[in-house]
C-alpha cells in the first residue's frame, strides 16, 4: 500500500539533462540530505552509468518511464520533481501521467534552466536551425543512434569543474531530440511550477523557455547568477533554492 499524501514524507527527485547522469548531482545530494530531505537522483536510460544500454529504441517515453519507475518503486508522495535542461521534457511528460493516474503525488515542478514545452513540441522545437542541423549532422556519425556532448565550457564551467564534467559526459540518445511530446497542458499547469534561470552565462538554447515562463501566468521565476550546470558550479545556492521550494512550492 502506498502511503497517504497526508502522511508521507516529502521527497525531491532530481532528473539530469542531456549527456549527464545522476553523477552530476554529487555536490547537491549531501547538502539536501543533511537537512533531512529524502532525495533521489535518476539516471536516464542510455547515459551516465547506464550508457551501456544505449540503443535506437530509447525515446522520450523511455526516459519518462525511468522517472515514473523510481517514484513508484520508492513509493514517493509529495514529490518536488526537478528537471534540468533537456529533462524539462521528461518531467513534463511524467507530471502529465502522474496527474492523470495518481493526482496529489506531485507537490511541485521545478524547471532548472530547462526546456518548457507546449503540447506537440519537441526538445528541438525552440532551437535555431543551425543548432538543429548541427545535432542532426552529428548523429549521422552513429547512424542516428546518438550525438556527442559539447565541451562543458558552454555551461559556464572552467578549470577542474569543466574537466570533471567533460570526463563524465556520454553521448545522448538521438531519438529524444526530435520527438514531440503530447500532454494535457491544463493538467500539468495544475501543479505549482517554478523556473530557475541560470543567468551567468545564460545558455542560448534555453532562451525560449526564459521568455515563456515570464509571459505565461502561474510561474514562479527565480534566478541564479551562474552557468547552466549550477549543481556543479553553485551547489550550495541551488540546494537552498530547492529546499525553499520544497517547503513552499506554491
Amino acid at each position: 500500500m502506498r502511503p497517504s499524501p497526508d502522511t508521507a514524507k516529502p521527497a525531491i527527485v532530481l532528473v539530469h539533462g542531456a549527456w549527464h547522469g545522476a553523477w552530476c548531482w554529487r555536490r547537491v545530494l549531501p547538502l539536501l540530505r543533511n537537512e533531512g530531505v529524502e532525495v533521489h537522483a535518476v539516471t536516464l536510460t542510455g547515459v551516465g552509468e547506464r550508457a551501456h544500454l544505449l540503443s535506437h529504441d530509447i525515446d522520450l517515453q523511455t526516459h519518462i518511464q525511468d522517472v515514473l519507475g523510481l517514484i513508484k518503486a520508492e513509493e514517493l508522495q509529495r514529490v518536488l520533481l526537478v528537471g534540468h535542461s533537456y529533462a524539462g521534457m521528461v518531467v513534463t511528460g511524467a507530471a502529465d501521467r502522474l496527474q492523470q493516474a495518481h493526482p496529489g503525488t506531485l507537490a511541485g515542478l521545478v524547471y532548472l534552466d530547462a526546456v518548457v514545452p507546449q503540447p506537440g513540441e519537441s526538445w528541438s522545437s525552440p532551437h535555431t536551425e543551425e543548432t538543429r542541423q548541427g545535432r542532426i549532422d552529428a548523429a549521422r556519425a552513429s547512424a542516428g543512434l546518438s550525438f556527442p556532448p559539447p565541451d562543458a565550457k558552454v555551461f559556464g564551467l572552467e578549470g577542474a569543474d569543466r574537466d570533471w564534467v567533460n570526463r563524465r559526459q556520454t553521448p545522448q540518445p538521438f531519438k529524444v531530440y526530435q520527438q514531440p511530446l503530447q500532454f494535457d497542458a491544463a493538467r500539468v499547469a495544475a501543479v505549482p511550477r517554478s523556473f530557475i534561470d541560470c543567468t551567468s552565462p545564460a545558455l542560448a538554447t534555453i532562451a525560449a523557455s526564459r521568455t515563456r515562463v515570464r509571459s505565461e501566468p502561474g510561474w514562479r521565476v527565480l534566478e541564479l547568477a551562474t552557468g547552466h550546470d549550477p549543481m556543479v558550479s553553485e551547489p550550495q545556492a541551488l540546494a537552498k533554492l530547492l529546499l525553499d521550494l520544497q517547503r513552499a512550492p506554491a
